[in-house]
């Protein structure tokens, strides 16, 4: 379920970079604390996405495979 404190991006069927890419730039529209929920189904966002989260200070809230398709809840930090 999507909240209004939550943003959905749906990066499935998007090769590496983009998933990341796509992430960073729905990161920017977000105010600090609100939560993006990334899917992706590029192995390489298993890798990506939880790196950059850290480096950038953002929280990697949850993240978990469903049926082939990464999923990761990204609080954004303060900036």
């Amino acid at each position: 379920m999507v909240t209004s404190k939550e943003q959905m991006l749906d990066a499935t069927g998007l090769m590496c970079p983009m998933p990341l890419l796509k992430a960073k730039q729905a990161l920017r529209q977000l105010q600090a604390g609100q939560i993006l929920h990334v899917m992706a189904s590029d192995a390489g966002s298993s890798r990506d996405i939880p790196v950059f989260v850290h480096r950038s200070g953002h929280t990697l809230q949850r993240s978990e495979e469903i049926d082939g398709i990464f999923h990761f809840w990204i609080a954004k930090g303060l900036e």
